[in-house]
């Protein structure tokens, strides 16, 4: 009973961890079948449109049966910022994305994703949903950890270096891509998709902190996510007649471009979406960011052996930088957290110890009473003690004339 207890207690402390831990394996995998989809001339703004077209397909049934009793009533500024939400996700955010990626490597582009709670973590102080003072350890790593976390990425987005020749990328021949603007990916595009990526992780940041917010007043998890998806797809729409004008680009069939947007639908929008939403309730923003180094890893794995993808020497130092800030950061939140906690232990501590208190003081009062009650029982017997022989004079006094009224 003791170890069915203790393993219910930390699967119950961590399963935010592992939450987040499998979604960034589905993140790795979105970008290394996105990138071979991209590779292969795929639209950025098609792939947008189908992605959250799946994403809104697969959540708005569980969305309609599972919260239609404790769904929120829908209000203008709801609306308005949820709007909002569908523009910087999947509009903004992702076309960014996608097109540094198409213009980079998925493992530039995770790395890049990397000072996600950097970006996240400034926003959270503008909003005042963090709070910083600069006297405290805990917040001075913080911001260094910030500002570390930029050099890196500026570092990995002005110095490229050599290339770092791993052994098994030696004998892997990738495929050859289709798309024009992948084909070469000269000095010049790296930079403009290092640019992209920026703006992309801008939006992304301002998005969980948009998130965070509109939870606070529409707590439907699964209506939330699928409204987001559902006017992120129309908006995607919108935006993709805009900017492309051949109908050709939206062919799809059963190849790997129908994978590409069934996958990042179903897994890197709908349940990422939910997931993100359950942690970021009990946890915050910052920690919902705090895993994005791992799917770097990940990402660099695969894309290696799959892509034979290329590693440059200032993308390692950078990721390296960007990694020591971003847990600079988390250290710093965990600090803040544990104290926190320590400020509540001595509140419940004391809390509990009123019960003895109270105990005291009701043995107190029932002591008090006990004392009442005999004094009660002292008095009374004092008057019962009177001498007798006094009263019957005044009964033999009344007597008589009680008999004289009589007759």
């Amino acid at each position: 009973m003791d170890g069915n207890g203790c393993f219910g207690s930390f699967m119950e402390k961590s399963k935010q961890y592992i939450a987040m831990i499998c979604l960034q394996f589905g993140y790795a995998g979105m970008n290394i079948i996105t990138k071979v989809s991209l590779n292969r001339g795929m639209s950025h703004y098609v792939l947008v449109v189908y992605r959250h077209a799946f994403a809104t397909a697969v959540i708005a049934p569980f969305a309609i049966f599972l919260e239609r009793k404790v769904r929120p009533k829908m209000t203008f500024p709801i609306f308005m910022q949820i709007f909002v939400l569908g523009l910087l996700g999947p509009v903004i955010d992702q076309n960014f994305y996608y097109a540094g990626l198409k213009f980079t490597s998925p493992t530039f582009s995770c790395a890049m994703s990397n000072m996600l709670p950097a970006m996240t973590f400034v926003m959270a102080v503008l909003c005042r949903m963090e709070k910083v003072d600069i006297r405290k350890v805990r917040c001075q790593a913080k911001v260094v950890g910030t500002v570390v976390t930029v050099a890196g990425d500026m570092l990995m987005t002005l110095y490229k270096g050599h290339v770092i020749n791993l052994i098994w990328s030696e004998h892997i021949h990738p495929r050859r891509s289709s798309a024009p603007a992948a084909a070469a990916s000269t000095d010049r595009d790296w930079f403009k998709g290092s640019i992209l990526l920026i703006i992309a992780t801008l939006a992304w940041a301002s998005f969980f902190i948009l998130q965070a917010i509109t939870l606070r007043r529409y707590a439907a998890q699964l209506s939330l996510t699928a409204l987001v998806c559902f006017i992120g797809t129309l908006q995607s729409i919108a935006v993709t007649f805009v900017m492309e004008h051949r109908s050709s680009v939206w062919t799809i069939g059963w190849d790997m471009n129908l994978l590409a947007a069934a996958y990042a639908g179903i897994v890197s929008s709908s349940i990422a979406y939910y997931v993100q939403g359950l942690v970021m309730q009990k946890r915050g923003p910052v920690f919902v960011t705090a895993f994005s180094p791992l799917m770097m890893i990940i990402v660099a794995i695969m894309g290696s052996f799959i892509l034979a993808e290329k590693i440059y020497v200032g993308g390692v130092v950078g990721a390296v930088l960007i990694v020591f800030g971003l847990y600079s950061v988390l250290w710093g939140k965990y600090k803040e957290d544990k104290e926190k906690e320590a400020e509540e232990i001595p509140e419940a501590i004391k809390g509990t110890n009123t019960m003895p208190t109270i105990i005291e003081d009701i043995e107190s009062n029932h002591a008090e009473m006990q004392k009442l009650d005999a004094n009660t029982r002292q008095s009374s017997a004092m008057v019962i003690s009177i001498p007798i022989s006094e009263v019957p004079p005044m009964i033999a006094m009344e007597a008589p004339k009680g008999q004289v009224v009589k007759s």
